[in-house]
């Protein structure tokens, strides 16, 4: 939907445009890089925008003013607070085709984001076809069952799940994305969140001879460090730039217990278990970098190792947010209690599996990525914003759209407008937006609430109180605050 703009004189005439007719298009370098200027007038439509991106951002508009088969008389003069106007989707807890991708992106470019995190590989599933490392795909790639619901219940579904993509697939999706601007930052989660990996090739771990995993949460079977296991991660990450032309590599680096890395650390002449990942870490760094590239990775890396260059992906609540910026680091603000689009919307019993915290439209429409008590040159390392689409209970893209919309419709404001919003005025341009929605075929939540056929109630939740979850991440981030 069309944020509340920088400039918006809508008082040239009461008259309209008839449609079709084509715009004028031109580009102007005196324009912000990604703004536009759009007029509607007697004599037609005119976008100017900085870039092509600008322009494309102004036909976004000029698709969200139409009414019926007119356009309005008037002028929008805008530009994007942030460069990054992400949204992560996680393919590796349930696989989603190409088509379905491509759809994300186009609803994601629509309003007008302009960065797509692509979660690639976790433990439950391995996502990514790698040339001389078969098993990846023929093992890893599936699972045998997938759990239903929160995995305090323990439940099962008993059904095979699975898929991948082949490098045509990945280049695919690159090249549409970059036909609407957006930059597609692949993520291959490493030294921990590798189960998936390891089952297919067991010497990359610490002895696990199991399968795929199947339940959610944290898995404590993590890489090795041997010549063996550094090898098949740069043969990884080297494919991955072979297909992906980000500057930024994601390689996560969150929840990845120490476990199993007594000999590790050994092995490397390390004090011991904590010290590994740092190293790991340093040691994928400087294998980008030979690729001209930059990791991008999870806030835990910044107690465990963080390149000087990384970008830090902050989610553990707003501290490392904080933390990072005040280190030196670019950071997109992600945190979950505001952007992790899995959880709740509502405390309604018919919501599909009720996890994590209560968050509301408006509640995410609330959030500011740059959080109070920063300096202004410590903000500036605040490169924006981005919301997470896990997909533990997402089994199909119906629920992505559902958990997605019109939640991701108030964060593309968060990270496009200004730091001052206006919820009611929202509500109200929103009301106008979810036909456009509907005529797309989202599946959008109503604002009314969910329908009797969104409950999942094979697949029960286990809700959190803001409190309880506050508490906990005080506690996760504890490292950061000494």
């Amino acid at each position: 939907m069309i944020p509340q703009p920088a400039s918006i004189d809508l008082s040239g005439g009461t008259g309209a445009i008839s449609l079709p007719l084509a715009p004028r298009i031109r580009i102007d370098q005196n324009q912000p890089l990604e703004g536009y200027a759009l007029s509607a007038a007697p004599d037609g439509i005119e976008i100017v925008g900085g870039s092509e991106a600008g322009v494309f951002y102004g036909l976004q508009s000029l698709r969200q003013w139409v009414s019926g088969d007119r356009v309005p008389y008037g002028r929008i003069v805008d530009a994007p607070r942030f460069r990054w106007r992400g949204v992560m989707l996680d393919v590796a807890r349930h696989f989603m085709p190409v088509p379905e991708v491509l759809r994300f992106i186009d609803l994601a470019a629509f309003h007008k984001l302009n960065v797509l995190h692509l979660h690639l590989t976790d433990d439950q599933g391995w996502r990514i076809e790698v040339p001389g490392r078969p098993r990846l795909t023929e093992v890893g790639a599936w699972r045998p069952s997938t759990m239903l619901g929160s995995r305090v219940h323990g439940l099962y579904d008993g059904r095979p799940h699975g898929g991948f993509y082949t490098a045509d697939d990945l280049r695919r999706i690159v090249a549409y994305a970059a036909e609407r601007f957006v930059t597609v930052v692949p993520e291959v989660d490493m030294p921990g969140h590798m189960q998936a990996a390891i089952a297919a090739y067991p010497s990359l771990g610490n002895g696990y001879a199991g399968g795929v995993r199947q339940s959610w949460g944290i898995s404590t079977h993590v890489l090795n460090v041997t010549d063996q296991a550094l090898d098949f991660c740069r043969d990884v990450l080297g494919h991955v730039c072979d297909i992906f032309p980000s500057e930024l590599i994601g390689i996560g680096g969150d929840e990845c217990p120490p476990d199993e890395w007594t000999d590790a650390a050994a092995l490397r002449g390390l004090p011991g278990p904590s010290a590994v990942q740092p190293w790991f870490t340093g040691q994928m760094a400087a294998f980008l970098a030979t690729r001209g590239r930059r990791v991008y990775g999870w806030d835990e890396l910044l107690s465990r190792g963080a390149p000087p260059d990384a970008v830090i992906a902050a989610w553990r609540g707003p501290f490392p947010t904080l933390a990072a910026a005040r280190a030196g680091f670019d950071v997109v603000s992600c945190p979950d209690i505001s952007c992790y689009l899995d959880y709740r919307q509502s405390d309604d019993p018919g919501e599909p599996t009720p996890v994590g915290t209560l968050l509301s439209l408006e509640d995410v429409y609330a959030f500011d990525p740059v959080p109070p008590g920063l300096t202004e040159s410590e903000a500036a390392h605040i490169i924006g914003g981005q919301a997470n689409v896990w997909t533990e209970h997402m089994e199909s893209a119906r629920r992505v759209d559902y958990m997605t919309y019109p939640r991701l419709c108030a964060f593309a404001e968060t990270v496009w407008g200004s730091a001052t919003r206006d919820f009611p005025s929202f509500l109200t341009r929103l009301e106008a937006h979810l036909p456009r929605l509907d005529e797309l075929g989202v599946n959008y939540r109503p604002l009314s609430g969910p329908r009797p056929s969104d409950a999942r109630p094979g697949a029960p939740g286990h809700p959190r109180t803001l409190p309880d979850r506050l508490a906990e991440l005080h506690k996760m981030t504890a490292d950061l605050r000494r």
